[in-house]
């Protein structure tokens, strides 16, 4: 069943992917011995969507989830934040679950449980193509691939979607390691990669696709395989970009991160959402390091995404806005 609000054409961006339910423990230690955890969401793609609309720009969201209460968390959430839907709820397959359990204050480990799960049948047939064809960007990630094959299959179609309708594609590696081992990773991204005008990557996960390098020699091997735009992001180092042709360095912005997941997502909306305001490339790089900083302030995945009036803030002199 196909739970979408009927507004996808009014979409400028659209990304497919997996949104799981996210529970986590509310205080440090072994999660053997947490009494409460929190129900939320969480997922990739939308973290980006989410960060995205704050900033002003209309997203579709496509994935499947179950016909059980974890999804109509997922898409209670997503509505609220004013996504697009392009929804399908499985009857015969659970939405995904991932447990955050905080150890020290400086790690925490994430169990996936998403065997089988609803995310993971999507397929070509889950694909909003009529709102692809409409949209000015299609934007995924190389966690949906890498979920199984039906769902590689649904990003290739989405890709020859977006390519048959002179819509932008952006790619963001998110390679996962408990998906699958780096050199199917790396195979999967050399291909895919020749498709894409716009991709981001960290260096490690550049690294499974064109070989070890300094940020610049891993840009120009990507770039040399087809996208005209490639953004390193190097954490709190910031980030290096090869931008048709040209190269661009911009610093992080100095905080103290108190959760530093989202941050990847939010850095990339933050770019393209200045990319199709037709910003030049230092605008659209400052926006992205801005809004991947405000994503560490808070705990949670989604939940710091920023808002335009909010950017002042990082450079706030008083403690207290009146």
């Amino acid at each position: 069943m196909n739970t979408g609000n009927g507004q996808q054409e009014a979409s400028e961006v659209v990304t497919i992917g997996e949104t799981m339910a996210l529970m986590k423990a509310e205080a440090l230690g072994p999660l053997s011995h947490n009494a409460a955890l929190s129900l939320g969401i969480g997922g990739a793609e939308s973290n980006f969507a989410i960060a995205l609309q704050r900033l002003g720009v209309p997203v579709t969201w496509a994935g499947r989830v179950g016909a059980d209460s974890l999804g109509d968390v997922v898409l209670r959430e997503l509505r609220g934040e004013g996504l697009h839907l392009a929804a399908v709820r499985d009857p015969d397959a659970p939405t995904g679950l991932m447990i955050k359990e905080r150890r020290t204050n400086e790690t925490q480990k994430v169990w996936y449980y998403r065997h089988n799960s609803a995310g993971s049948r999507l397929s070509p047939q889950d694909v909003p193509a009529t709102a692809i064809a409409t949209a000015r960007l299609l934007h995924l990630t190389g966690i949906t691939p890498a979920l199984s094959v039906s769902a590689a299959e649904a990003v290739e179609y989405a890709i020859a979607t977006a390519r048959s309708s002179d819509s932008l594609v952006s790619f963001d590696l998110n390679y996962r390691s408990a998906l699958w081992p780096p050199d199917a990773a790396g195979k999967y991204y050399r291909r895919i990669l020749t498709d894409c005008d716009v991709v981001f990557a960290g260096e490690e996960e550049a690294a499974l696709a064109v070989g070890d390098g300094t940020p610049a020699q891993l840009a120009q091997r990507i770039s040399d395989l087809g996208p005209a735009q490639v953004i390193i992001k190097l954490g709190a180092a910031g980030s290096y970009a090869l931008i048709d042709g040209t190269e661009y360095r911009q610093p992080a912005v100095p905080i103290s991160a108190v959760d530093t997941v989202g941050a990847g997502d939010a850095f990339v909306a933050g770019y393209i959402a200045e990319l199709l305001s037709g910003l030049e490339v230092a605008d659209r790089l400052l926006t992205a390091v801005r809004t991947g900083a405000f994503a560490c302030l808070v705990p949670g995945d989604w939940e710091g995404m920023p808002r335009r009036g909010e950017f002042s803030l990082l450079q706030a002199k008083e403690p207290v806005s009146r």
